[in-house]
C-alpha cells in the first residue's frame, strides 16, 4: 500500500512543476505588459529618426557656414536674400512689368496711348437739394450738414 501512495504523489508532483512554471510565466506577462513595451519601442524609433533628421540639417548648416565664412560671400548673400547694401549705397529695385500680349504694356499707365481732351466726358453733378445761402446762416447750415453724423 505504501508503494501505491508514493506513486500517486509522484504523479501529482510531476504535473505541479510545469503548472507552476506556466503560472509564473503568465504572471510575468501580466506584470510586464507587452503592448506598452512595443509602444515605447515605436516612440524610441521615431525619436531616433527625428534625431537623424536634425543631425543632417546640422551638417547642412555647417557646410553653409563654411561657404559663407568669407566677408565677400556674406555680403553677397545679404544683398540677395535681405536686400541689404553697404553704407553709402542705395538700393533700387526694378519691378517686372506686366506687358500685354499686343505690346501696349497693359499694367503700366506710362505705356498706354494718350487720350485727347475732347473725348473726356464731363462728370454730371446732381443737385443736393440744399440751396446755397450766404452769410452767417449759410455757415451754420454747412456746419450742421458736415456734423450730421453726430445724430
Amino acid at each position: 500500500m505504501a508503494t501505491t501512495h508514493n506513486i500517486a504523489t509522484k504523479g501529482r508532483v510531476q504535473w505541479l512543476y510545469p503548472l507552476s512554471i506556466a503560472t509564473a510565466i503568465a504572471m510575468l506577462v501580466a506584470w510586464f505588459p507587452l503592448g506598452t513595451l512595443l509602444h515605447q519601442q515605436g516612440q524610441l524609433s521615431a525619436t531616433a529618426q527625428q534625431i537623424a533628421v536634425i543631425q543632417r540639417e546640422q551638417q547642412a548648416l555647417a557646410a553653409q557656414q563654411r561657404t559663407v565664412s568669407t566677408r565677400a560671400e556674406a555680403a553677397m548673400l545679404a544683398r540677395q536674400l535681405y536686400q541689404l547694401v553697404n553704407p553709402g549705397q542705395s538700393l533700387i529695385q526694378v519691378l517686372p512689368g506686366t506687358a500685354a500680349v499686343d505690346g501696349t504694356g497693359g499694367g503700366d499707365p506710362g505705356y498706354q496711348p494718350l487720350v485727347s481732351p475732347s473725348s473726356i466726358i464731363a462728370p454730371v453733378v446732381a443737385p443736393t437739394g440744399h440751396r446755397s445761402t450766404s452769410g452767417w446762416r449759410g455757415f451754420v447750415d454747412r456746419l450742421v450738414r458736415t456734423l450730421e453724423f453726430w445724430r
